[in-house]
This record gives structure tokens, C-alpha cells and sequence, in this order.
């Protein structure tokens, strides 16, 4: 089934490589805006039931279960990714090891998750409880090579069919718990059964296409390789969720969990959008690896065009969403929920350094700069927890906003500034958020 409409294919069906790249983020983009609109209907019927001090407990688990998943994933995606479209031959010894891999990661990951909430909120049973259900999807996270497969060879529309219907059975589901007036840990369990039913579907569908599980090799020597190459991304990914997930948990260790419902409902339609530059680079990543092969002028070329688009899309979302956050909260989320409408109005400014950070990350793993990647990211983690630990006490569920867009700030731009190797990406970043040439470039096309 081809989701791009007839008209735009006959126009691209001189360049396929084009036409399939194209194919590929209809589908991320049909996936996203399906999981974007239900899911918001989903979370926000959830919120109002559960109420802010259950809500804000639910999503202080998530995000502290968050903290951990970078463990399970090793750093290894974009790795995976990288090498199979450099070395087609040899993908079932890529696979077959980087499952082992997650496998392991997985484990270790949820042992420190456990560890962790028993140290931090040793009287908590409630929040324990949640954080054990929702951590045990860690072991699951060996099927995601089926997902890194699928990257490669720009078919995600195959993830996307498995990963919607899913959503959707278990979106019901959710609102059943709802009208059922289910208790809170039920909504964990159900999270859990999503993510084991859609690691099972991936592993089938990975066979269907020719690759199934006898198929898999697994090589010490492999791993050494790939390990060697990802762990840079590895302590990348764990300062990447730091910042992210870092400020739900101190607001509900210092403020509490109410708050914590307070700040998540902005979150979640703040980086509900963060999808688009996921979506975006992923599909252009081989093309840009395979501009680099041809010429360092036209690989340059392409990572402007990448960074103009991605300013330009995270303006257009954040501009309007800043005067509409008020309005948004009260008619999403009620009375009870106010309070969240001035932390979205500041919080949504980050997704523009989101968007740049996601696209000016691939340039790492294409120079094969994995360290400093890794720096850049423990910069954002390191500000946003000073920051959070500074403003937090001083402005409440509002300074946890303002330290976000300022760690996002010192990650998608102003790290570039210090290190050589990164100016000149800095300066194309700049050169982005210049309106004159934005237009010139709408008029030359």
C-alpha cells in the first residue's frame, strides 16, 4: 500500500531513492499523527480521571523507569543502522549480536531500576510497585533490532502497521480501565502487556521478511566492535534521559507528586511533537550518509537544508502553542490542571533546540565523533540538573520549565560554539533561524 498520493510519486518517479525516502516519512508521519491524536484523547481522559497526584505519580514512575532505558539500548541504533547499510552481508551476525546485546543491557537495567526506587522512596509502596510492572518492559527491548532492520532498509511502514494496531487495542483498553474505574497500577500493567505484544509482533515480522531467529548469529568479535563503537552513545543516552526525565523526578522528590501531574500534563503536548524530527532524520540518515560518500559539498548541502527545516517546523509549532497554552490546558485537562498552561507556554520553546539537536546529531555518526556527542549531552544533563536544583525551590513547577528550555539550549546550540570540530556546524545552525534565507531558499525552489 503506498501512502504517498499519486500525483507527488509520478513527480518523484525520476529519483526512487528520493520517492522511497518520501514513502518512508508518509509512513513515520501517518504513524505519529495517528499515536499524536488518540494518544492525546487517550492521556487526557486518563489525567482527568486519575487526577493530579495519581497522574503525577504514574508519570514519576514513567520517567524514573525512563532514566534506565538508555542502559538496555547500549547506544547501539544508530550503530546498527550505520553498519548494515555500509555492510548488507554480513546483517545477520549485526542482529543476531545486538540482540544478545539489548538482551543483557535489559537485565542489567532493570536491576538498577529496582535498586534505585527502593533507595530512593524505601517507604513508598505505591511508587514502587509502579516503577517494578513498568520497568520489567527493559527485558523486552531485544526485539527493537527488528525495528533497527526495518530503519536501514527504509521500510518502516512494516513497524508502523504493528506498532498502530497495538497502540489502538490497548488506547481502548485504557479507556475501559477508565470507565471501569480500575485502580492505578492497572494502567502500568496494561503499558507492560502493549510492550510485550509489540515485541512479540516485531520478532514475526522480522521472520516474514526473511530474517528469523535461527537465522541470527551472534560473534563475540562483533560485539567487541559494536560496543566500541556505541558506548560513547551509550553515556550519551544516559545523559540525554537525564535531562529529560531529570526534572519530573526532582519536582516530585522536592515539590511532590501533584506536581509533578501539574508539569507532566504540559510535557506531554509540549513533546508530543517531538516525533517530527525523529521521523525526519531518520528517514534522510542514509541519504546523507550516502552525500558523504559523493561529495563533502553536497553533504554539506544536505545538512543545512536538514537544520533550515528543522527551525522553521519547531518555530511554527511553538510561536502559536505559546499564546493557546491557557486555553489548551483548560479545555484538555479542567480546573484542576491550570496551572499547567504557563508551564507550556515556556516549556514548548525548547522543542526548537530539540529539533536541531536531533538532526545535528547524525553528524556525529556519520564523522564517527561519538565522544563528542557524549559531551554535549553530559553539558544539557549537568545544566539541567544545576539548574532544576536552583530554580525549582525558587519558582516551583515553573523553574523546572525555564532549566529544560535553557539544558536544551546549551545541547542543540550553544555547545557547538566550544569545540573546534563544531563551529562551523554552529555557524549553519545560526544561518537556519536567519528568515531572509528561508525565503530566498522557498524562492530558488
Amino acid at each position: 500500500m503506498n501512502i504517498v498520493p499519486a500525483f507527488v510519486r509520478r513527480r518523484l518517479a525520476h529519483r526512487p531513492n528520493l520517492l522511497k525516502i518520501v514513502d518512508n516519512i508518509g509512513w513515520l508521519f501517518f504513524d505519529k499523527v495517528l499515536r499524536m491524536g488518540v494518544g492525546l484523547l487517550v492521556m487526557v481522559w486518563v489525567a482527568r480521571y486519575l487526577g493530579p497526584q495519581q497522574y503525577g505519580l504514574l508519570n514519576f514512575a514513567i520517567a524514573f523507569v525512563g532514566l534506565f532505558s538508555a542502559v538496555s539500548a547500549l547506544g547501539l541504533q544508530s550503530i546498527v543502522v550505520r553498519d548494515i547499510v555500509r555492510e548488507p552481508m554480513c546483517k545477520e551476525e549485526t542482529l543476531g549480536t545486538t540482540a544478545v546485546l539489548q538482551l543483557g543491557g535489559g537485565v542489567l537495567a532493570y536491576g538498577l531500576i529496582l535498586g534505585a526506587i527502593f533507595w530512593i522512596r524505601p517507604d513508598d509502596v505505591l511508587a514502587q510497585g509502579l516503577v517494578a510492572i513498568l520497568g520489567s518492559m527493559m527485558l523486552f527491548k531485544a526485539s527493537e533490532v527488528a525495528i533497527y532492520w526495518f530503519e536501514s532498509q527504509i521500510l518502516s511502514k512494516y513497524t508502523v502497521w504493528v506498532q498502530n494496531s497495538i497502540f489502538l487495542v490497548f488506547a481502548t483498553v485504557k479507556l475501559v480501565l477508565v470507565f471501569a474505574n480500575a485502580p492505578l497500577l492497572a494502567f502500568a500493567w496494561a503499558t507492560v502487556a502493549e510492550a510485550v505484544l509489540f515485541a512479540l509482533l516485531l520478532v514475526a515480522l522480522l521472520r516474514l521478511h526473511g530474517i528469523g531467529l535461527r537465522k541470527l548469529k551472534v560473534s563475540l568479535a562483533r560485539a567487541k566492535e559494536l560496543l566500541a563503537d556505541s558506548w560513547p552513545l551509550l553515556l550519551s543516552g544516559l545523559a540525554i534521559t537525564t535531562y529529560m526525565k531529570i526534572d519530573q523526578i526532582m519536582l516530585g522528590q522536592m515539590l511532590g507528586d501533584e506536581v509533578v501531574g501539574i508539569y507532566s500534563a504540559a510535557t506531554r503536548i509540549s513533546e508530543i511533537w517531538y516525533f517530527i524530527p525523529v521521523m525526519i532524520v531518520a528517514s534522510v540518515f542514509p541519504a546523507i550518509l550516502e552525500a558523504k560518500k559523493q561529495s563533502d559539498a553536497l553533504y554539506q548541502q544536505r545538512l543545512q537544508h536538514l537544520y533550515d527545516l528543522m527551525v522553521w517546523l519547531s518555530v511554527a509549532v511553538a510561536f502559536p502553542i505559546t499564546f493557546l497554552a491557557g486555553p489548551i490546558v483548560a479545555v484538555l485537562y479542567g480546573d484542576a490542571y491550570a496551572e499547567s498552561g504557563t508551564v507550556l507556554a515556556i516549556h514548548i520553546w525548547a522543542s526548537v533546540f530539540v529539533f536541531l539537536g536531533v538532526a545535528s546529531s547524525q553528524w556525529f555518526i556519520v564523522e564517527n565523533r561519538q565522544i563528542l556527542s557524549f559531551q554535549r549531552t553530559l553539558l544539557g544533563a549537568i545544566i539541567n540538573v544545576v539548574l532544576n536544583y536552583i530554580l525549582i525551590p525558587q519558582f516551583g513547577v515553573v523553574g523546572a520549565a525555564y532549566a529544560t528550555v535553557l539544558a536544551q539550549a546549551s545541547v542543540g546550540l550553544l555547545y557547538d560554539v566550544f569545540q573546534k570540530e563544531t563551529r562551523p556546524m554552529f555557524k549553519m545552525k545560526l544561518k537556519s533561524f536567519n528568515p531572509l534565507m528561508l525565503i530566498a531558499y522557498t524562492i530558488k525552489k
